[in-house]
Protein backbone atom coordinates (compact mmCIF):
# COMPACT_ATOMS: atom_id res chain seq x y z
CA UNK A 1 0.00 0.00 0.00
CA UNK A 2 1.52 3.48 -1.13
CA UNK A 3 1.98 5.84 1.96
CA UNK A 4 1.08 9.42 0.17
CA UNK A 5 3.45 12.17 1.06
CA UNK A 6 3.53 15.70 2.94
CA UNK A 7 3.44 17.35 -0.18
CA UNK A 8 0.63 15.28 -1.80
CA UNK A 9 -1.43 15.35 1.23
CA UNK A 10 -0.75 19.36 1.62
CA UNK A 11 -1.66 19.80 -1.93
CA UNK A 12 -4.66 17.75 -1.88
CA UNK A 13 -6.14 19.31 1.06
CA UNK A 14 -4.96 23.20 0.22
CA UNK A 15 -6.67 22.43 -3.60
CA UNK A 16 -9.80 20.58 -2.64
CA UNK A 17 -10.69 21.53 0.39
CA UNK A 18 -9.14 25.25 1.09
CA UNK A 19 -9.42 27.09 -2.03
CA UNK A 20 -11.80 24.56 -4.26
CA UNK A 21 -9.78 24.52 -7.29
CA UNK A 22 -11.73 23.86 -10.65
CA UNK A 23 -11.02 23.84 -14.40
CA UNK A 24 -10.07 27.17 -15.32
CA UNK A 25 -8.92 28.68 -12.40
CA UNK A 26 -5.09 30.81 -12.96
CA UNK A 27 -3.35 29.58 -9.38
CA UNK A 28 -0.20 31.36 -8.64
CA UNK A 29 2.15 29.58 -6.06
CA UNK A 30 4.77 31.31 -4.20
CA UNK A 31 7.31 29.99 -2.93
CA UNK A 32 11.56 30.21 -1.25
CA UNK A 33 13.15 27.78 -3.91
CA UNK A 34 13.95 25.30 -0.43
CA UNK A 35 9.55 24.60 -1.02
CA UNK A 36 10.48 23.06 -4.68
CA UNK A 37 9.35 19.69 -3.80
CA UNK A 38 6.00 20.87 -2.32
CA UNK A 39 5.68 23.27 -5.43
CA UNK A 40 5.95 20.52 -7.67
CA UNK A 41 3.17 18.73 -5.84
CA UNK A 42 0.94 21.48 -6.55
CA UNK A 43 1.85 22.14 -9.93
CA UNK A 44 1.18 18.63 -11.15
CA UNK A 45 -2.24 18.08 -9.04
CA UNK A 46 -3.34 21.79 -10.40
CA UNK A 47 -2.95 20.59 -13.84
CA UNK A 48 -4.70 17.27 -13.40
CA UNK A 49 -8.14 19.38 -12.42
CA UNK A 50 -7.91 21.71 -15.89
CA UNK A 51 -6.37 24.24 -14.03
CA UNK A 52 -3.73 26.64 -14.41
CA UNK A 53 -0.34 27.25 -12.91
CA UNK A 54 1.92 29.87 -12.02
CA UNK A 55 5.12 29.26 -10.24
CA UNK A 56 7.22 32.38 -8.64
CA UNK A 57 9.99 31.47 -6.81
CA UNK A 58 12.07 33.54 -4.76
CA UNK A 59 15.68 33.34 -3.12
CA UNK A 60 16.12 33.63 0.36
CA UNK A 61 18.44 36.77 0.29
CA UNK A 62 15.85 38.78 -1.87
CA UNK A 63 14.11 41.70 1.12
CA UNK A 64 17.42 41.10 2.95
CA UNK A 65 19.45 42.97 -0.31
CA UNK A 66 16.84 44.92 -0.94
CA UNK A 67 16.47 46.29 2.31
CA UNK A 68 20.65 45.97 2.83
CA UNK A 69 21.17 48.13 -0.69
CA UNK A 70 18.14 49.42 -2.13
CA UNK A 71 17.75 53.14 -2.26
CA UNK A 72 14.15 54.69 -1.57
CA UNK A 73 13.09 54.33 -5.48
CA UNK A 74 13.88 50.63 -5.29
CA UNK A 75 12.09 49.96 -1.76
CA UNK A 76 8.72 51.42 -3.66
CA UNK A 77 9.16 49.78 -6.93
CA UNK A 78 6.06 48.27 -7.38
CA UNK A 79 6.33 46.41 -10.83
CA UNK A 80 3.44 46.52 -13.44
CA UNK A 81 2.86 42.93 -14.18
CA UNK A 82 1.87 42.75 -10.95
CA UNK A 83 -0.78 44.47 -10.47
CA UNK A 84 -1.85 43.07 -13.82
CA UNK A 85 -1.46 39.79 -12.25
CA UNK A 86 -3.26 40.61 -9.21
CA UNK A 87 -6.41 41.44 -11.05
CA UNK A 88 -6.33 38.14 -13.31
CA UNK A 89 -5.18 35.27 -10.85
CA UNK A 90 -8.55 33.49 -9.30
CA UNK A 91 -6.67 31.82 -6.28
CA UNK A 92 -3.12 32.12 -4.54
CA UNK A 93 -0.74 29.96 -2.59
CA UNK A 94 1.60 31.17 -0.42
CA UNK A 95 4.01 28.85 1.28
CA UNK A 96 6.16 29.38 4.32
CA UNK A 97 9.43 27.77 4.16
CA UNK A 98 12.02 30.01 5.29
CA UNK A 99 15.43 29.34 5.07
CA UNK A 100 16.19 31.71 7.49
CA UNK A 101 13.43 33.12 9.73
CA UNK A 102 15.90 35.35 11.34
CA UNK A 103 17.53 36.84 8.01
CA UNK A 104 15.65 40.60 8.44
CA UNK A 105 16.46 41.06 12.77
CA UNK A 106 19.31 43.51 11.93
CA UNK A 107 17.32 45.10 8.88
CA UNK A 108 16.78 49.12 9.28
CA UNK A 109 12.72 48.96 10.41
CA UNK A 110 11.78 52.53 7.98
CA UNK A 111 13.14 50.33 4.84
CA UNK A 112 11.19 47.43 5.99
CA UNK A 113 8.13 49.67 6.64
CA UNK A 114 8.74 51.22 3.35
CA UNK A 115 8.32 48.01 1.36
CA UNK A 116 5.10 46.97 3.15
CA UNK A 117 3.62 49.85 2.49
CA UNK A 118 4.32 49.86 -1.35
CA UNK A 119 2.28 46.06 -1.11
CA UNK A 120 -0.70 48.23 0.22
CA UNK A 121 -2.38 48.84 -2.75
CA UNK A 122 -1.91 44.61 -4.31
CA UNK A 123 -3.66 43.64 -1.19
CA UNK A 124 -6.99 46.51 -1.68
CA UNK A 125 -6.84 44.61 -5.05
CA UNK A 126 -6.82 40.99 -3.87
CA UNK A 127 -9.57 42.41 -0.54
CA UNK A 128 -11.77 44.12 -3.23
CA UNK A 129 -11.55 40.91 -5.46
CA UNK A 130 -12.03 38.33 -2.61
CA UNK A 131 -15.33 40.41 -1.67
CA UNK A 132 -16.19 40.20 -5.22
CA UNK A 133 -16.43 36.67 -4.96
CA UNK A 134 -13.26 35.96 -7.77
CA UNK A 135 -10.45 35.60 -5.81
CA UNK A 136 -9.38 33.23 -2.40
CA UNK A 137 -6.13 32.77 -1.05
CA UNK A 138 -4.31 30.16 1.12
CA UNK A 139 -1.15 30.27 3.16
CA UNK A 140 0.28 26.83 4.12
CA UNK A 141 3.75 25.58 5.73
CA UNK A 142 6.25 23.60 4.14
CA UNK A 143 8.84 22.47 7.25
CA UNK A 144 12.70 23.61 7.13
CA UNK A 145 15.43 23.36 9.43
CA UNK A 146 15.46 27.23 10.04
CA UNK A 147 11.87 26.49 10.90
CA UNK A 148 13.00 23.91 13.08
CA UNK A 149 15.85 25.26 15.04
CA UNK A 150 13.19 28.73 15.87
CA UNK A 151 10.56 26.32 17.20
CA UNK A 152 13.24 24.53 19.59
CA UNK A 153 13.03 21.53 17.86
CA UNK A 154 14.44 18.65 15.48
CA UNK A 155 13.55 18.81 12.05
CA UNK A 156 11.58 15.47 12.58
CA UNK A 157 9.88 16.70 15.81
CA UNK A 158 9.06 19.86 13.97
CA UNK A 159 7.99 18.11 10.44
CA UNK A 160 5.48 15.51 13.15
CA UNK A 161 4.31 18.97 14.26
CA UNK A 162 3.25 20.58 11.55
CA UNK A 163 1.44 17.31 10.32
CA UNK A 164 -0.61 17.22 13.25
CA UNK A 165 -1.59 20.74 13.91
CA UNK A 166 -2.55 20.93 10.04
CA UNK A 167 -4.05 17.37 10.82
CA UNK A 168 -2.48 15.37 7.83
CA UNK A 169 -2.30 12.32 10.44
CA UNK A 170 -6.07 11.59 10.08
CA UNK A 171 -7.52 9.39 7.54
CA UNK A 172 -9.48 12.14 5.98
CA UNK A 173 -7.40 15.42 6.60
CA UNK A 174 -10.71 16.95 4.68
CA UNK A 175 -13.72 15.91 6.83
CA UNK A 176 -11.24 16.92 10.11
CA UNK A 177 -11.10 20.24 8.82
CA UNK A 178 -14.59 20.16 8.19
CA UNK A 179 -15.75 18.98 11.65
CA UNK A 180 -13.75 21.78 13.14
CA UNK A 181 -15.73 24.46 10.87
CA UNK A 182 -19.09 23.07 12.50
CA UNK A 183 -17.82 23.76 16.10
CA UNK A 184 -16.53 26.74 15.62
CA UNK A 185 -19.19 28.14 13.69
CA UNK A 186 -21.26 27.18 17.43
CA UNK A 187 -18.58 29.68 18.66
CA UNK A 188 -19.28 32.28 16.57
CA UNK A 189 -22.41 32.44 17.06
CA UNK A 190 -22.35 32.36 20.58
CA UNK A 191 -20.79 35.73 20.10
CA UNK A 192 -22.31 37.46 17.32
CA UNK A 193 -24.46 40.34 18.77
CA UNK A 194 -22.07 41.04 21.26
CA UNK A 195 -21.37 44.80 22.18
CA UNK A 196 -18.64 44.52 24.79
CA UNK A 197 -15.59 42.37 25.55
CA UNK A 198 -13.69 42.50 28.41
CA UNK A 199 -10.29 40.38 28.99
CA UNK A 200 -9.07 40.16 32.66
CA UNK A 201 -5.90 38.14 33.46
CA UNK A 202 -2.59 38.50 34.52
CA UNK A 203 -1.60 42.39 34.13
CA UNK A 204 -4.81 42.53 31.98
CA UNK A 205 -7.68 44.15 32.17
CA UNK A 206 -8.90 45.44 28.73
CA UNK A 207 -12.62 46.70 27.40
CA UNK A 208 -13.00 46.37 23.75
CA UNK A 209 -16.25 47.28 21.55
CA UNK A 210 -17.93 44.64 19.04
CA UNK A 211 -20.73 46.38 18.53
CA UNK A 212 -22.05 45.96 14.93
CA UNK A 213 -18.96 44.07 14.40
CA UNK A 214 -18.77 40.11 12.20
CA UNK A 215 -17.37 37.31 13.88
CA UNK A 216 -15.36 34.96 11.39
CA UNK A 217 -14.87 31.50 11.62
CA UNK A 218 -11.31 30.52 10.31
CA UNK A 219 -11.02 26.73 9.73
CA UNK A 220 -8.18 25.76 7.15
CA UNK A 221 -9.71 27.97 3.99
CA UNK A 222 -6.78 31.29 4.39
CA UNK A 223 -4.30 29.72 6.79
CA UNK A 224 -3.18 26.27 7.39
CA UNK A 225 -2.96 24.94 10.08
CA UNK A 226 -5.57 27.19 11.04
CA UNK A 227 -8.64 27.21 14.32
CA UNK A 228 -9.34 31.57 15.43
CA UNK A 229 -12.51 32.65 15.25
CA UNK A 230 -12.32 36.83 14.86
CA UNK A 231 -13.60 40.20 14.63
CA UNK A 232 -12.08 43.52 14.52
CA UNK A 233 -12.85 45.69 17.57
CA UNK A 234 -14.43 49.52 16.87
CA UNK A 235 -11.25 51.55 16.40
CA UNK A 236 -11.69 54.17 19.23
CA UNK A 237 -12.81 51.46 21.55
CA UNK A 238 -9.73 49.96 23.37
CA UNK A 239 -9.09 50.99 27.11
CA UNK A 240 -6.83 49.49 29.51
CA UNK A 241 -3.92 47.20 29.34
CA UNK A 242 -2.92 43.91 28.19
CA UNK A 243 0.32 41.79 28.79
CA UNK A 244 1.35 39.36 25.73
CA UNK A 245 3.28 36.52 27.40
CA UNK A 246 4.27 34.21 24.72
CA UNK A 247 6.79 35.30 22.79
CA UNK A 248 6.20 36.51 18.65
CA UNK A 249 8.23 37.63 16.03
CA UNK A 250 7.42 39.72 13.34
CA UNK A 251 9.84 40.36 10.49
CA UNK A 252 12.07 37.92 11.98
CA UNK A 253 12.83 40.28 14.84
CA UNK A 254 11.64 38.49 18.56
CA UNK A 255 9.36 40.10 21.18
CA UNK A 256 9.02 39.14 24.70
CA UNK A 257 6.14 40.29 27.47
CA UNK A 258 4.86 42.90 25.29
CA UNK A 259 2.95 45.32 27.36
CA UNK A 260 0.65 47.71 25.84
CA UNK A 261 -1.73 50.28 27.71
CA UNK A 262 -4.66 51.76 25.71
CA UNK A 263 -6.52 55.04 25.85
CA UNK A 264 -9.48 55.77 23.60
CA UNK A 265 -8.42 53.08 20.73
CA UNK A 266 -4.82 54.30 21.21
CA UNK A 267 -1.72 52.59 22.54
CA UNK A 268 -0.30 55.28 25.20
CA UNK A 269 2.12 52.95 26.72
CA UNK A 270 4.50 50.14 25.52
CA UNK A 271 6.98 48.09 26.69
CA UNK A 272 8.87 44.92 26.52
CA UNK A 273 11.14 42.97 28.15
CA UNK A 274 12.78 42.16 24.61
CA UNK A 275 12.44 43.97 21.38
CA UNK A 276 11.03 47.37 23.08
CA UNK A 277 12.76 49.31 20.21
CA UNK A 278 11.43 47.23 17.60
CA UNK A 279 8.42 47.62 18.98
CA UNK A 280 8.03 51.57 19.49
CA UNK A 281 9.21 51.64 15.89
CA UNK A 282 6.16 49.12 14.42
CA UNK A 283 3.62 51.20 16.71
CA UNK A 284 4.71 54.48 15.13
CA UNK A 285 5.14 52.95 11.60
CA UNK A 286 1.83 54.91 10.24
CA UNK A 287 -1.51 56.41 10.79
CA UNK A 288 -3.12 52.82 11.98
CA UNK A 289 0.09 51.78 13.52
CA UNK A 290 -1.12 52.72 16.82
CA UNK A 291 -4.67 50.95 16.80
CA UNK A 292 -6.24 47.60 17.30
CA UNK A 293 -6.91 45.56 13.96
CA UNK A 294 -8.14 42.61 15.42
CA UNK A 295 -8.60 40.10 18.90
CA UNK A 296 -9.13 36.85 18.43
CA UNK A 297 -9.61 33.49 20.37
CA UNK A 298 -7.14 30.50 19.28
CA UNK A 299 -8.71 27.19 19.24
CA UNK A 300 -6.02 24.77 17.69
CA UNK A 301 -5.33 21.94 20.69
CA UNK A 302 -2.72 20.25 18.29
CA UNK A 303 -0.38 23.33 18.92
CA UNK A 304 0.18 24.13 22.47
CA UNK A 305 3.47 26.10 22.37
CA UNK A 306 4.97 29.40 20.95
CA UNK A 307 7.06 27.95 17.60
CA UNK A 308 7.59 31.53 16.52
CA UNK A 309 6.00 31.37 13.69
CA UNK A 310 2.51 33.23 13.74
CA UNK A 311 0.98 30.93 11.35
CA UNK A 312 0.93 28.35 13.94
CA UNK A 313 1.10 30.50 17.42
CA UNK A 314 -1.75 32.64 16.37
CA UNK A 315 -3.90 29.39 16.72
CA UNK A 316 -2.68 28.21 19.68
CA UNK A 317 -5.28 26.28 22.22
CA UNK A 318 -6.63 28.64 24.87
CA UNK A 319 -4.77 31.32 23.62
CA UNK A 320 -5.93 34.71 22.64
CA UNK A 321 -4.66 37.36 20.06
CA UNK A 322 -4.40 40.98 19.18
CA UNK A 323 -3.41 42.11 16.35
CA UNK A 324 -2.15 46.15 16.08
CA UNK A 325 -2.15 47.91 12.97
CA UNK A 326 -4.52 46.93 9.95
CA UNK A 327 -8.25 45.63 10.21
CA UNK A 328 -10.05 42.92 8.45
CA UNK A 329 -13.13 44.53 6.31
CA UNK A 330 -15.01 41.39 6.06
CA UNK A 331 -15.24 42.13 9.74
CA UNK A 332 -16.22 45.49 9.20
CA UNK A 333 -13.19 46.56 10.39
CA UNK A 334 -12.03 50.09 8.92
CA UNK A 335 -8.43 51.04 10.52
CA UNK A 336 -5.49 50.58 7.72
CA UNK A 337 -1.88 50.14 8.18
CA UNK A 338 0.91 48.64 6.77
CA UNK A 339 1.40 46.90 10.16
CA UNK A 340 -0.80 44.18 11.40
CA UNK A 341 1.27 42.23 13.86
CA UNK A 342 -0.37 39.66 16.15
CA UNK A 343 0.28 39.38 19.71
CA UNK A 344 -0.30 36.30 21.92
CA UNK A 345 -1.58 36.10 25.10
CA UNK A 346 -1.95 32.62 27.14
CA UNK A 347 -5.23 32.17 28.65
CA UNK A 348 -4.97 28.85 30.19
CA UNK A 349 -4.41 30.65 34.05
CA UNK A 350 -6.55 32.92 35.67
CA UNK A 351 -7.75 33.92 33.04
CA UNK A 352 -11.52 35.34 32.10
CA UNK A 353 -13.70 37.22 28.67
CA UNK A 354 -16.84 38.81 29.83
CA UNK A 355 -19.80 39.67 26.99
CA UNK A 356 -21.91 42.36 27.82
CA UNK A 357 -21.00 41.71 31.71
CA UNK A 358 -21.31 37.53 31.23
CA UNK A 359 -18.37 35.62 31.66
CA UNK A 360 -17.95 33.45 29.01
CA UNK A 361 -14.56 32.07 29.03
CA UNK A 362 -12.56 30.89 31.43
CA UNK A 363 -8.95 29.17 31.74
CA UNK A 364 -8.80 29.16 28.12
CA UNK A 365 -12.24 27.35 27.43
CA UNK A 366 -15.61 28.71 26.59
CA UNK A 367 -17.88 27.79 29.17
Amino acid sequence: MRVESYETKMANLILKYSLNIVKDDIVLIKSETVGEPLVREFVKEIIKLGAHPIVRFHIPEHKEYLVKYGKESQLTFLPYFELQQTETITAYIYIDCLSNARSLSRSDPKKLAMIQKTGIKLREIMNKREAEGKFRWCICPYPTNSMAQDADMSFTDYSDFVFESCKLNDANPVLSWKKVEAEQKKIVKKLTGSKELLIVGKDTELKLSVKDRLWINCCGHRNMPDGEVFTSPIETSAEGEILFDIPTTYNGVEAEDVRLTFKNGIIVNSSAKKGETFLKRMIEMDEGSNKVGEIAFGLNDCIKDASRNILFDEKIGRSMHLAIGSSYEEALGKNKSALHWDLIKDMRKGSKVYIDGKMIYKDGKFI
